[in-house]
């Protein structure tokens, strides 16, 4: 049992040496010698001292002192004494009453220098090639002093494979040079132990040559013959040398005969003379073989190396503490070569000749004691040795009788981080040695298992704790003198963790960049954050900006490039985290541009690429500049990628050339290289001619020619010009040319209309003509056209429709290129008004060789004219006979307004106001009524027929107090018209309130309708589908319509060749949009389309007409796209807009009636079905919203605000100023044609409502 360091003031013990001079001591003999032994033990021992095997007196020295508390001799021989009077052998013994320890065997000696004895150094003469030895035999001293060679400036002589120093000291030359010629060859001996250097007289050396130089083969300088011998001790450090002469200098190589030189141990130095081998072992033992070689030939030598070892420990003996009665061993094992010798004292004494011990037996290298008691203690020394030294080691034994004692301090706190392990400590020390057992808690149970490691010194381990490990935890040891507990404190902390870590972050020079950096701890513990850079401090720059949980860094540079490191610690525990940051930026610019290879039509241009700023280039762009043509002007050569350096440039003659490059990255472009060397190209004839050549006229009597000049450097020589040749195609003339200047324009006068010409550009230059160009084909100038289209027809399609032929012009008359031909129509009258109007022409144009066209938009019984032109580039021709045609009628607009006035119990005055738009002739009106009960029920549905001229009405004998709905429309011989509707209320008589009686109503028709008290409930709203319009391209055509009704209604689109009887084709339209595209129709045929809503059986739209084919746009500005006409008409829409809104609020503040939201009742009530299971109408229902306004304000049945005048829906057949197509014939804006001012008139409508689509007329 080792008693610890801290416990041994409190217990007896024997001494023990701590500290002592070296076996070998060399004292300067310039200081006091310092002799040192120091020991510890109880009580504190005593010292004493022999020298050369005899007790030293120390008393009867002055010049001898001991240190106080110390055995360690000063010897003073600063003041007259001799350090060679104290050389000798000297051991310390340091003794109590336990025993004696003893110090080894310290030798003596005083460090000498002497001086070189004189003698004469006699000159060498040496011939040139011949080897030679300069001696240099130090004095000896003590130690041995380090030789080195130097000039008389004391700078070393330089050494190499020819020249070098051995062993020895002595100097080789394997063969002398002119240049080894000197007088000042100094040998110096350097004494460090003195501080001293010794050197030797200057050896002259003088080189002679004769000629020729005789070559040899190798021979040894040293060591002498061909084998020798070398011991060495284990652990020291093994030198072998070769120095070899001869002609030329031999080089020397290292073998060992049956082995290999062992790896790294292994050195050779002084130019491979001297082999080198560390740390050797008795493994190293054998032959080692030098070989030295030239070209003549080869010699060696063979040392045979024998390692011996002084002795070296195996087992040194260790203190061994015991109680009485115990039994134990000292154990002293040495190994060396030859075998050391072990012997045994005890108390400094041979153990042969001590007092006797019945307790101790000695064995041999072992000692074995059994039964101890008290004065068993002792110190005993094992002295190992054999020829080559000696280890003396001491080892005491301690016999005690101590109860336990723990010496870790009570209540000690220990905290350690979770899942990491804890070591709690219970140091002890007792005799016997006492048993160590921990419990848990107050009470626990004695802790056993594999949860726990129990170490020897008494030390609880804990490999993982967990936080239920925290507690107190109590250490009891014991022995039979005794028992002793202590308790200790465990704390188990979470441990600290960085929960979100700093990020890579790759940011462009001059932004700024954040890393986070957000722990999460235990709540007891007290973190810091610390950043790094690189594993170093932060730079004191005030761009670092450090948060709570981040690290910020403005306008980055550079310099901030590398790993950043967040570091959260804590008293128990650290943790960290690092991000690599990069700054990228654009690459810095290209430098060095040289210009190679210089070629009349080629270059090669090679840089070196500026830094990329951690960002690979990805290519370079070349730039040119012209100093002859556009000095200053940087123009795009080329791009290569961004691993190239050089380009081959393709060169233009006569350009003076500088180049430049610019690098760009993913983060952009570098600034452009400065500029190479100019390079001006040769002058050459041009090599291209000019570009978009043509032959226009301006005037029916001239041919404008028009091309794209030449650039500068398309010129290649000095004096551009161009040659402009011409003819006439296809009669034969020869050409005409003429050479202008520079230009881009040559106009030839006196042409016929209108005739093609053979046109040719070619440049030329003062060293001559470009290839011969290319001919394009242009036409002289055009005229007006000579004759008008023929045999003008016109079709009534509809009475909104018209179809117009004609026969095409002679193309010779056009002269011009044909445009197309441009149809010019107007309204004479209205034939229900019989008045007149001033004209308002509209123009619609037909692209190319078209011989008809649609006009569409026409207004109902109606007179027009028309006529048609044909146009070319200059203008129009002169127009057809004026062609009168009528349109059919239509069917009319709702009566202008409806009013109801005078109510009286049981009557109401109706008076209204014809139709704006009668659309033909007015044959009669149409009233329908029918009352509404306060449960919002519809009675029955009276129908009246008035004539054409009457506008007013009684109607008497109705109920009082009743609301009624009225139903009004206005009828040509074509069918109803858009109907209006309103309410009112009869007046209140208090007495018949709630009773209905049967009666009679007489109006101005003979037809008699009887008022039946039943009532019926309404039919929702039926369906309508309207304004049903289609833009057509030359194979396709966007159909579009609106739809009232019931929702998630899925619609189809019927379609045919108009006015044929083939059957209609049908195409299902995807979902309930409105609106589908017609393909693979054939261009320039009419056709019919309609609309109808599956699952309706027989509800579909009213047919539109439309036509395929190109049409071209017209010239004339389209009104509807101008930006002041949009803003005006986007106000009068939100001006009538805000009207309707103040109408129906306060049409709502009185009259009105509760509704259900889910009813609609804006259906005829005349086509309402009976439903199956009664025989009643559906429950009438009028959401608010439904209602019709005030009288007098009305809104268009599909609920839009629409521009009463039709005239302007030309959709999909012409082009008029508003009217314009696509090439591909699509629309692309609203028709409005050119308007003569005219007395204001009523327009009339072109809608065809039905009865059943009227019933939905107001908002």
């Amino acid at each position: 049992m080792d008693i610890p360091y801290y416990f041994m003031e409190k217990v007896e013990n024997p001494p023990t040496i701590t500290q002592q001079s070296p076996k070998d001591y060399i004292v300067d003999p310039r200081e006091n010698i310092v002799i040192q032994c120091e020991a510890k033990g109880k009580p504190p021992p005593s010292f004493s001292w022999t020298r050369n095997g005899t007790h030293f007196d120390i008393d009867k020295d002055a010049r001898v002192t001991v240190k106080p508390n110390s055995g360690t001799l000063v010897i003073n021989i600063m003041n007259g004494g001799k350090a060679e009077a104290y050389e000798g052998v000297y051991q310390c013994t340091a003794r109590n009453e336990r025993g004696a320890a003893i110090s080894n065997n310290i030798v003596i000696r005083s460090s000498r220098s002497p001086l070189w004895t004189k003698e004469k150094v006699e000159p060498k003469l040496v011939r040139e090639g011949d080897p030679l030895v300069l001696h240099c035999s130090p004095p000896v001293g003590l130690p041995p002093p380090i030789i080195f060679w130097m000039d008389n400036s004391f700078q070393r002589l330089p050494q190499n494979e020819r020249v070098s120093q051995g062993l020895n000291g002595d100097l080789y030359f394997s063969n002398v040079k002119p240049e080894d010629t000197r007088e000042d060859y100094i040998c110096y001996a350097r004494f460090n132990h003195t501080q001293t250097i010794q050197q030797k007289q200057p050896i002259s050396v003088k080189v002679f040559s004769t000629k020729p130089l005789t070559e040899r083969r190798p021979t040894l300088l040293t060591p002498m013959g061909s084998t020798s011998n070398k011991v060495e001790l284990r652990g020291n450090v093994l030198l072998l040398e070769c120095i070899a002469e001869g002609l030329p200098t031999p080089v020397i190589r290292w073998i060992k005969e049956g082995g290999e030189l062992p790896v790294n141990r292994t050195f050779f130095e002084n130019f491979k003379k001297t082999l080198k081998i560390i740390e050797v072992s008795e493994a190293d033992s054998g032959k080692y073989k030098c070989v030295a070689r030239n070209p003549l030939g080869s010699t060696h030598h063979t040392i045979t190396v024998t390692v011996k070892a002084a002795p070296y420990w195996i087992t040194a003996p260790r203190n061994l503490v015991l109680s009485p009665g115990e039994d134990g061993t000292l154990i002293c094992r040495a190994n060396g070569n030859p075998k050391p010798n072990i012997s045994w004292l005890t108390n400094g004494v041979p153990i042969a000749i001590a007092p006797e011990d019945p307790s101790r037996k000695v064995d041999g290298d072992t000692i074995i004691f059994s039964d101890v008691q008290e004065r068993s203690s002792a110190v005993y020394q094992c002295n190992a040795s054999n020829e080559y030294g000696y280890l003396l080691a001491n080892a005491f034994v301690n016999v005690l009788a101590e109860p336990p004692r723990i010496l870790t301090p009570a209540n000690k706190l220990y905290q350690v981080i979770a899942n990491n392990p804890a070591l709690l400590d219970c140091a002890f020390f007792g005799s016997p040695v006492p048993e160590i057992e921990w419990f848990k808690g107050v009470k626990g149970s004695i802790l056993r298992g594999d949860l726990y490691v129990f170490h020897d010194n008494g030390t609880l381990e804990i490999p993982v704790a967990q936080k239920d490990s925290t507690g107190t935890y109590t250490c009891v040891a014991r022995n039979k003198l005794g028992k002793v507990q202590n308790e200790v404190h465990l704390e188990v902390k979470d441990p600290t963790m960085i929960i979100k870590q700093p990020e890579y972050k790759i940011i462009q020079r001059g932004g700024q960049v954040s890393f986070e950096c957000t722990i999460k701890h235990d709540p007891t513990l007290i973190p810091t954050i610390t950043w790094v850079k690189d594993n170093g401090e932060l730079p004191d720059d005030e761009r670092f900006i450090i948060h709570k949980d981040s690290l910020a860094i403005m306008n980055v540079t550079d310099k901030d490039d590398g790993t950043y490191t967040c570091v959260a610690n804590t008293t128990l525990d650290s943790v960290s985290a690092s991000a690599v940051f990069t700054v990228v930026d654009r690459p810095n610019p290209p430098f060095d541009l040289e210009l190679t290879d210089q070629l009349e039509r080629s270059i090669q241009l090679s840089w070196i690429p500026g830094y990329d700023n951690n960002s690979p280039i990805t290519n370079f762009v070349i730039e040119y500049e012209d100093g002859m043509h556009e000095p200053g002007v940087w123009h795009y050569q080329t791009e290569v990628r961004g691993t190239q350096t050089t380009v081959q440039l393709k060169l233009s003659p006569y350009v003076n050339y500088s180049f430049r490059v610019i690098a760009v990255n993913e983060i952009g472009r570098s600034q452009p290289s400065e500029a190479s060397e100019q390079y001006l190209t040769k002058a050459a004839k041009p090599d291209e001619n000019p570009s978009g050549v043509q032959g226009i006229g301006s005037e029916p009597d001239n041919l404008v020619i028009i091309w794209e000049p030449l650039k500068g450097f398309q010129s290649n020589g000095p004096g551009l010009q161009y040659k402009v040749s011409w003819r006439q195609k296809d009669v034969g003339d020869e050409w005409t040319s003429v050479i202008v200047a520079n230009v881009s324009k040559y106009i030839v006068s006196g042409t016929p209309i209108f005739v093609p010409y053979e046109i040719k550009v070619q440049a030329l230059n003062d060293l001559g003509y470009a290839p011969e160009p290319a001919e394009v084909i242009g036409h002289s100038g055009e005229d007006l056209p000579m004759v008008a289209p023929g045999s003008v027809q016109v079709h009534i399609v509809n009475s909104t429709l018209a179809k117009v032929h004609w026969d095409p012009v002679p193309l010779k008359t056009v002269r011009g290129h044909l445009q197309g031909y441009r149809i010019y129509y107007w309204k004479v009258q209205s034939l229900s008004k019989r008045r007149r109007r001033h004209v308002e022409k509209k123009i619609l144009t037909f692209s190319g060789n078209k011989t008809h066209g649609m006009l569409p938009g026409l207004e109902p019984y109606s007179s027009y004219k028309l006529n048609v032109r044909v146009v070319n580039g200059k203008g129009e021709g002169p127009a057809s006979p004026d062609k009168l045609f009528k349109t059919p009628e239509g069917v009319p607009s709702s009566p202008s307004f409806l009013k109801i006035t005078n109510p009286t119990l049981d009557s109401l005055t109706l008076e209204w106001g014809p139709p704006t738009h009668p659309n033909g002739v007015l044959i009669a009106y149409t009233l329908k009524f029918q009352p509404i009960n306060s449960t919002h029920e519809l009675g029955p549905l009276v129908e009246i027929r008035i004539p054409a001229n009457e506008t007013s009405l009684i109607l008497s004998n109705l109920n009082y107090s009743t609301r009624y709905k009225f139903y009004f429309y206005a009828q040509t011989s074509v069918g109803a018209g858009s109907q209006t509707t309103e309410e009112a209320v009869t007046i209140m008589d208090e007495g018949k309130m709630g009773m209905y009686k049967e009666k009679t109503l007489f109006a101005t028709s003979p037809v008699i309708h009887t008022v039946h008290p039943t009532f019926y409930k309404v039919r929702p709203v039926y369906p309508r589908i309207r304004n049903v319009t289609a833009s057509a391209a030359d194979t396709y055509a966007n159909i579009s319509w609106e739809y009232e009704g019931p929702d998630h209604v899925n619609f189809y689109v019927e379609y045919g060749v108009a006015g044929s009887k083939e059957d209609w084709k049908k195409d299902i339209v995807n979902g309930s949009r409105s609106f589908f595209v017609l393909k693979g129709l054939t261009p320039g045929t009419s056709y019919k389309v309609r609309v109808g809503a599956e699952g309706l059986s027989g509800f579909v739209s009213s047919e539109d007409v439309f036509e395929t084919g190109p049409a071209m746009a017209s010239r004339q500005v389209d009104i509807a796209t101008q930006g002041w006409f949009i803003g005006l008409m986007c106000a009068v829409a939100l001006l009538i807009l805000i009207l309707l809104i103040v109408c129906f609020i306060r049409r709502n503040k009185g009259g009105k009636y509760p509704v259900k939201e889910k009813e609609d009742a804006h259906a005829d009530p005349e086509i309402q079905p009976m439903k199956e299971d009664d025989g009643t109408f559906g429950e009438y229902g009028d959401a608010e919203d439904h209602k019709p306004l005030k009288k007098g304000s009305r809104t268009p049945s599909d609920r839009t605000v629409k521009k009463e005048d039709s005239d302007d829906s030309l959709v999909d057949y012409g082009e008029g100023v508003n009217g314009q197509f696509n090439e591909d014939g699509s629309f692309i804006g609203q028709y409005s044609g050119k308007k003569e001012k005219e007395p204001a008139e009523g327009n009339e409508s072109s809608e065809a409502p039905s009865p059943v689509n009227a019933m939905n007329s107001f908002v």
